[in-house]
């Protein structure tokens, strides 16, 4: 399941976001997007997850991290 979290807090990194989701399954991948310009965070990213995907968007969508609230939802393809 591919799950895409928004409006993470700049100073997270691909290792926070992993820890982040591996308490709720077994992530496969997480990364945050970055300006290509800058290398800067641009606020979201996206988890891989084989388990535990559906119980990760119930835990962490709406929840704080960071002093910032996740929107966390299962990724819709790009049209």
């Amino acid at each position: 399941m591919n799950i895409y979290v928004g409006n993470l807090s700049w100073g997270m990194s691909d290792q926070d976001l992993e820890n982040l989701f591996a308490e709720h399954g077994t992530v496969t991948s997480a990364k945050i997007i970055t300006d290509r310009m800058t290398n800067r965070s641009r606020g979201f990213g996206f988890v891989e997850m084989s388990d535990g995907g559906e119980n990760a968007i119930q835990a962490l969508n709406d929840a704080e991290v960071d002093g910032r609230k996740l929107v966390v939802n299962e990724s819709r393809p790009r049209d």
